[in-house]
C-alpha cells in the first residue's frame, strides 16, 4: 500500500493576506490555497512547514490523517474566550494545550496501532468542514470537546485509575453532529462516552433566546456598551460575539439561573468499568436481537417450506419424471434443478413414504453410477 498523508488548515478568524498566501506557496506548489486555507496531500515527500508554527501565526483549525493511523486535530481560539488553567484540567498527552500570542492552541491526537488502512481521498478533504464547529461551540463556551479529550486520554491509558475526572459538561449524551464527526475522528469508544454521559445534565438551551439576550443588555453599564459598540462598528473582532455569550452564561450562572447539584465526579477506573459494563450490556442486547430476528427468519422460512410443500403434494409421479428428464441433459445447472426437486420429494416423503422415496434414490444411483458429477452432488445433497 503506497503512503498517502493529508494536510488540511483553515483560516476563520480572519482571511489570509496575499502576502501571507505567498508564504505558504513558497513552502508547495501543488497545494490548494485560497484566502482561508491550505490543503495539500503527499503520497510521496513530506510537508515542509511546521504545524505549530502556522497555528501561530496563519490558522484557526487544522487536520492531519495518514493511512498508517495518525488522525490529528488542532483548534486555536483566542486567550479571552478559553481560559488555559480550565483547558489545562481536560489535559494529557493525546489531548493538550498551551497558549501563544493571545491565543490557546488545542491539540488531539490519535493513533490506530494496527494502521489506518485505505483512506478515500475524496472523504478526507471533506472531513476538517464536518466538525469545524466544534470551535464555534468551543468558543461559546461549551466544553464538550474538551471532555472528550480527556475520556480520550483515559481511554489510551494516560491517567491514573484514581484520577478524577474534570467537571462534565452539560449535554454529553446529546452531541451535536460536529461532536460527533469529532469523536469518530479521534475513535473515542462511544460505550465510553455513554458511561461519562450517566452524569451529564441535559442540554436544555444551547443558545440564549432574543429576550433574554436583550433583558441582559439592557443591565450592562453604559460603558460597556460604547465598549461592544465600538468594537462592532470597527469591525475587526471575529470573536466578539463568542464572548459576549460566555460573558452572559456566566453572569447567569452567578446568579444561580442554572440550578441543580454537580454530580459527584468519578475517577477514570470508575469510567473505565462502567464503559466495559455497556458494552457487555450493548453486545447482550445486540445478540438477543439478533438472535430473535433469526428465529422469526427460520419460523417464516418454515412456513414458505410448508407452503411450498402443500402445492407440491400430490404431485410426486410428475416431478419424479422431471428429475429423471433434467439428469438426462448431463448440465451442470440441471443437476442442480434436479437437486432441488429430490429435496422436496425427500420433504415430501418424510410424511408419508420414506422408505420409498430412499428406494427410488437408490435406483437413481444404481442407473447413473457412472456419473461422477451427478453422484458426488447427491453425495453432497445427503441423498
Amino acid at each position: 500500500m503506497s503512503e498517502y498523508q493529508y494536510y488540511e488548515f483553515q483560516a476563520i478568524d480572519r482571511p489570509l493576506t496575499a502576502c501571507e498566501m505567498d508564504e505558504l506557496r513558497s513552502y508547495s506548489s501543488r497545494a490548494r490555497i485560497t484566502a482561508t486555507s491550505f490543503v495539500n496531500e503527499y503520497s510521496w515527500g513530506n510537508f515542509k512547514g511546521t504545524e505549530d508554527a502556522w497555528m501561530e501565526k496563519y490558522f484557526d483549525a487544522f487536520l492531519y490523517l495518514a493511512n498508517w493511523g495518525t488522525h490529528i486535530v488542532k483548534l486555536r481560539l483566542p486567550a479571552r474566550l478559553l481560559d488555559l488553567e480550565t483547558a489545562s484540567e481536560y489535559c494529557g498527552e493525546s489531548a493538550s494545550v498551551r497558549a501563544k500570542n493571545g491565543n490557546i492552541i488545542l491539540t488531539f491526537g490519535s493513533e490506530d496501532e494496527e494502521g489506518g488502512g485505505w483512506v478515500d481521498e475524496d472523504e478526507a478533504e471533506g472531513e476538517l468542514s464536518s466538525f469545524i464547529s466544534v470551535r464555534s461551540e468551543l468558543a461559546r463556551g461549551d466544553l464538550r470537546a474538551l471532555y472528550l479529550g480527556w475520556l480520550l486520554c483515559a481511554q489510551n491509558g494516560e491517567l491514573e485509575d484514581d484520577e478524577i475526572e474534570p467537571a462534565v459538561p452539560a449535554g454529553l449524551g446529546q452531541l451535536s453532529a460536529s461532536l460527533n464527526g469529532f469523536a469518530e475522528f479521534l475513535r473515542i469508544d462511544t460505550d465510553l462516552i455513554d458511561a461519562a454521559a450517566a452524569a451529564s445534565p441535559p442540554l436544555i438551551e444551547t443558545e440564549p433566546g432574543p429576550g433574554k439576550v436583550r433583558a441582559w443588555l439592557a443591565k450592562l453599564p453604559v460603558t460597556d456598551k460604547d465598549d461592544v459598540l465600538t468594537r462592532l462598528m470597527m469591525g475587526n473582532d471575529a470573536a466578539l460575539g463568542s464572548e459576549l455569550v460566555q460573558r452572559m452564561r456566566r453572569g447567569r450562572e452567578s446568579a444561580g439561573d442554572q440550578g441543580g447539584a454537580a454530580a459527584e465526579r468519578r475517577t477514570v477506573a470508575a469510567l473505565l468499568r462502567a464503559s466495559e459494563q455497556a458494552a457487555e450490556e450493548r453486545k447482550r442486547i445486540a445478540a438477543e436481537k439478533a438472535g430473535r430476528e433469526k428465529a422469526e427468519r427460520e419460523r417464516a422460512a418454515a412456513r414458505a417450506r410448508a407452503t411450498h410443500l402443500e402445492q407440491l403434494a400430490g404431485k410426486e409421479p410428475a416431478l419424479w419424471k422431471k428429475v429423471d428428464s433434467l439428469i438426462a441433459t448431463k448440465q451442470p445447472k440441471s443437476y442442480e434443478q434436479a437437486m432441488e426437486l429430490l429435496a422436496d420429494l425427500r420433504d415430501l416423503a418424510a410424511r408419508k413414504d420414506e422408505l420409498g422415496f430412499r428406494r427410488h434414490v437408490e435406483s437413481l444411483r444404481i442407473a447413473h453410477g457412472r456419473k461422477p458429477t451427478l453422484i458426488a452432488r447427491l453425495d453432497k445433497a445427503g441423498l
